[in-house]
């Protein structure tokens, strides 16, 4: 079954005809979306399901979908074929990567101001809409904006060095503005709904910590912050899997006391962004006008890095 297949609702198990239209009423008629669900998740954001009526929503989701069982290793590989990979104008980068960043997961980009996070960010929502033998997709993107960094002349420029139509990029990236942490939920959530609406390659949080960082300041405050920022991750990974896009989370850095040698840095959010990112990159300033990306987790990659730089169309080799 298809991931993105909108199921008959009645045919859930203490599913009815008013209880199907209290879940369509909130953009819950993908089945997989259902079945990726928490009870207590579920019962909390539709009026009139209690908790146990959820539980049985939720597992005849999962029996439908053939989600939450074991599979064979096998079975595993299959699904994995449905992944798609959105490339940059960088073979290096790309050669990093095997081919790009990769959809059903989270990558996060990580590093310190100037080193390219946000122009990433760009030129990723612009190759999304290139066809596949040209690195992308032929699909859109969605940018979650919490620090007003998003350029759409930047975007305009890079689509024109493409030989892209401008006015047809520019439609196909959903931009929103996020005002605080609760916003920037709220948005993830919203942008499920964009995907099911809208062919959509690839998910953008720039940046991830912003709010929460600010919002959320001393020990006192770690628990709840942690706790908020677990559900987000949950919402966008879940998006990533339901609608097989990419997301992207760029992140902020701190320097880490207890490192005696070797570069400092570290990306805030501490375990939960990085047990939630499949592929994390550091990203720092390199000699002259480069920049040097390192690919520090993966899956099934190396480490390793690549030198790049920023031009007018984008990333390119360093």
């Amino acid at each position: 079954m298809s991931q993105e297949q909108e199921v008959d609702l009645e045919d859930l198990k203490g599913v009815g005809g008013k209880t199907a239209e209290r879940l369509r009423d909130e953009g819950l008629a993908n089945l997989m979306e259902l079945a990726n669900m928490k009870a207590g998740e579920l019962s909390g954001k539709v009026d009139g399901i209690g908790e146990s009526a959820a539980e049985s929503i939720v597992k005849s989701a999962k029996e439908h979908a053939d989600v939450g069982g074991f599979e064979t290793a096998t079975d595993k590989r299959e699904a994995r074929k449905d992944m798609r990979k959105i490339g940059t104008n960088s073979e290096q980068f790309n050669e990093l990567l095997d081919g790009g960043i990769e959809t059903q997961c989270i990558t996060e980009l990580y590093g310190e101001f100037g080193a390219g996070k946000t122009q990433i960010a760009h030129h990723l929502a612009v190759n999304v809409q290139k066809p596949e033998e040209e690195g992308g997709m032929g699909k859109g993107a969605v940018y979650i904006d919490t620090e007003d960094t998003f350029i759409p002349e930047r975007v305009e420029q890079m689509a024109e060095e493409a030989g892209m139509d401008v006015d047809e990029v520019l439609d196909n990236i959903h931009v929103a503005r996020a005002f605080n942490s609760d916003h920037q939920m709220l948005l993830a959530e919203e942008a499920k709904q964009i995907c099911q609406d809208n062919d959509i390659g690839l998910i953008i949080v720039d940046s991830l910590m912003a709010h929460f960082r600010s919002e959320y300041v001393g020990r006192g405050e770690l628990a709840k912050r942690q706790q908020k920022l677990n559900k987000h991750m949950a919402t966008l990974l879940r998006v990533a899997n339901t609608h097989n896009t990419a997301v992207v989370v760029t992140n902020q850095v701190m320097d880490n006391p207890d490192q005696m040698f070797g570069d400092p840095t570290k990306a805030i959010g501490g375990n939960i962004v990085a047990h939630n990112c499949a592929v994390i990159i550091y990203l720092r300033k390199g000699k002259k006008d480069t920049r040097v990306a390192r690919l520090e987790d993966s899956p099934y990659l190396p480490e390793g890095e690549a030198v790049y730089s920023i031009e007018d169309q984008g990333i390119i080799d360093g």
